[in-house]
Order: structure tokens, then C-alpha cells, then sequence
């Protein structure tokens, strides 16, 4: 099968839009005709690494419908509407990893792991989740990333609870899902921390209680004022050097004998170090990192569904843009550049 694709060939180069060759789907693999996929910023450092391979297809969240199945695939059929993704949907202990599937991109083979930006994708069969008949097919895309960082991170990784104070660094597509995730379990008060006022305004209309500009304040500062001292639960949504070394004195210390300390989460995909002061280490915080919101994609992908139709997970408003495949640079560089306020989307014919 034959299908669009865009493909970084080049470091430094613009993507191509070209034709791709799928193979037929193997045993554990499955053919999905795209909806819509999700633009995430961790696929920029992809595109902005020289170590990385090239040619390279990207892309790993999207929603799509079933054209084509292995022999070994169950929980799918052909014609049902489902969600990639690239963690696993049923892990088990010594499980081996879902294996990337090998196209054919002029001429030669390419090895493709979850890619979705492309009309058609190809995926092992753990990387594609049903999903209900009677959502929309294009917001729903950002479940397969973006909410299943953010919201996982908050309900999984921390384990948020009624009443946690919470502050989240960097309120952009999977910080706003942090926010609405905390807000769905009674996290109060729930601050948002960023640097434009637009977008703690932006954040409240997903749960945010306070919102603390740091380009005009001390961040950390104010969250310890804020919550007396220091925050149950300090997000950091980016990954610079900046947020990650905040969140940690942004939580609560801890009290010898009477209470442990606040932890901090790294949920943004760090591209350089950071400097932490050990003390805060030593006054019983806690600093932890997650990967994809530490998610069980069959149980937590359907949830986040309910609540999307339930109004308490507004994909429609996160969606801030949408673009075309023919768009992606276009795209990309409008995300580079911080010119969107929660998350875009490709949206296929």
C-alpha cells in the first residue's frame, strides 16, 4: 500500500511530503487510515538532533480507523475507529517491546516505529487502542500523547488527591492537561506558572485556581507563598534548565518526624542538565521523573474519552490549530516558536 508521508531526509532541511510503501501488516500489526494526529513538541528535538537517523517518519498519537489486521490481532477488526500511540497498551513483565515496522520510502527501507504523520500508518498491534464510535475523531487524536502525559502524570505518576495543592510549570498543551487532571480529582489550589498572561488566563478555563506570570515575579517564591510554604505537588511541563531546577524548592519540605515533603514531577523531555541544591533534596522532597504519564493505555485512554464527553476534559478547546499534512513544517515551526496556546492537530481528508 502506497500512502502520503512526511519524512525529515535532511538535518536542518525542511520535511517532504512524499509517498511511503507500507508492507502488508504482519502477525501483530495493524493498517490504520488516519483521522487526525497530534503535533508534539518532543518530536522537535527529533527533528532538531543531528545524531538522529535520517530518513526519519514521525508522529506518535492519532486517531484513524482500521483498514487491514495481522492474523494474531483481537482486539481490533477492520472498520473499527481507534487511537495510536507509542507506549504499549497492555504491558507485561518481560514483555518484549513492540517492534517498528520497515517501509519503504524511495526506494529504500526505512524502519518506522509509531509514525502518524502520514495519511495511512502501519503499528504493532500494542501501540492501537479502540475507541468508542460516538466521539469526535480529530481532537480526540491528542489522547495518544499529550492528555496521556499530562493527565497520567497527575493521576498515575503523583497520584494527585482531593485537596493536594498543586503548581504546574509551563501550561502549554500537556501542562493544561495536568491542570484539568488535578482539577478532576479536587486538587486545590491548582497554579499555573508561566511567562504570558494570555495563557494563565488560557488556564483556568481547565481548572487552574491562581495563575503566577514569571517574567514578573519569583516563581518559586510565590508558589511558597501561595500554598504556606510549599506546594504537595510541583509539575514541571517543559524540561529547561529554568523549570526543572524550580520545581523542587517549590514544594513543601519536609518536617523531621511529623510529615515527609512535597515531590516534584519532570514531565517535560529534558534536553540538557540541571543544578539542583541538594538541600532541598535533604529536607525530605521528592523529585521523580515519568514517561507518558506512567499510562495502561487500554484502561486509561477509555476514561479520558468519558471525560472528554462528560465536559470535564475539553479537547475542543485545547485544540487551538489545525493544520493539513502539506502543513507540517508549517506547523512545526509555529509550535517552535510558541504560537500555540494548547496543542495542534493534523487534520487527513
Amino acid at each position: 500500500m502506497k500512502t502520503r508521508a512526511a519524512v525529515h531526509v535532511q538535518h536542518g532541511k525542511p520535511m517532504v511530503v512524499e509517498e511511503v510503501e507500507l508492507p502488508d501488516p504482519g502477525p501483530e500489526q495493524v493498517i490504520v487510515k488516519q483521522f487526525a494526529s497530534g503535533v508534539c513538541h518532543s518530536q522537535l528535538h527529533q527533528l532538531h538532533n543531528p545524531a538522529s537517523r535520517t530518513p526519519l517518519v514521525l508522529g506518535h498519537e492519532s486517531t484513524g480507523v482500521v483498514v487491514a489486521r495481522g492474523s494474531s490481532v483481537r482486539h481490533v477488526k477492520e472498520g473499527d475507529r481507534v487511537m495510536v500511540t507509542w507506549i504499549p497498551r497492555a504491558a507485561e513483565p518481560g514483555m518484549a517491546r513492540p517492534q517498528p515496522a520497515t517501509i519503504k520510502f524511495r526506494g529504500e527501507d526505512v524502519t518506522a516505529g509509531a509514525f502518524t504523520w502520514t495519511e495511512t500508518t502501519i503499528a504493532d498491534q500494542q501501540l492501537v487502542v479502540k475507541m468508542a464510535g460516538d466521539v469526535a475523531t480529530d481532537v480526540t487524536a491528542i489522547i495518544g500523547c499529550a492528555v496521556m502525559t499530562g493527565c497520567g502524570a497527575a493521576i498515575n505518576t503523583a497520584k494527585v488527591q482531593e485537596g493536594d495543592s498543586v503548581a504546574v510549570f509551563g501550561v502549554g498543551g500537556v501542562g493544561l492537561c495536568i491542570v484539568q487532571a488535578c482539577a478532576n480529582v479536587g486538587a486545590d489550589p491548582i497554579i499555573a506558572v508561566d511567562l504570558s498572561d494570555e495563557k494563565l488566563a488560557f488556564a483556568r478555563k481547565f481548572g487552574a485556581t491562581l495563575g503566577v506570570n514569571a517574567a514578573d515575579e519569583d516563581a518559586v517564591m510565590k508558589v511558597r507563598e501561595l500554598t504556606n510554604g510549599g506546594a504537595d505537588f510541583a509539575f514541571d511541563a517543559i524540561g529547561v534548565p529554568k523549570t526543572m531546577e524550580q520545581v523542587l524548592p517549590a514544594v513543601r519540605p519536609g518536617v523531621g518526624g511529623l510529615r515527609e515533603g512535597g515531590t516534584a514531577v519532570l514531565v517535560g523531555v529534558p534536553q540538557t542538565t540541571a543544578t539542583l541544591n541538594m538541600r532541598d533534596l535533604f529536607s525530605a522532597r521528592r523529585y521523580i521523573g515519568t514517561i507518558g504519564g506512567s499510562s495502561r493505555p487500554d484502561v486509561d485512554f477509555p476514561m479520558y474519552v468519558q471525560w472528554f464527553k462528560e465536559g470535564k476534559l475539553p479537547l475542543d478547546l485545547l485544540v487551538t490549530q489545525r493544520f493539513k499534512l502539506d502543513q507540517i513544517n508549517e506547523a512545526c515551526h509555529a509550535l517552535e516558536k510558541g504560537e500555540i496556546a494548547g496543542r495542534s492537530i493534523l487534520v487527513f481528508d
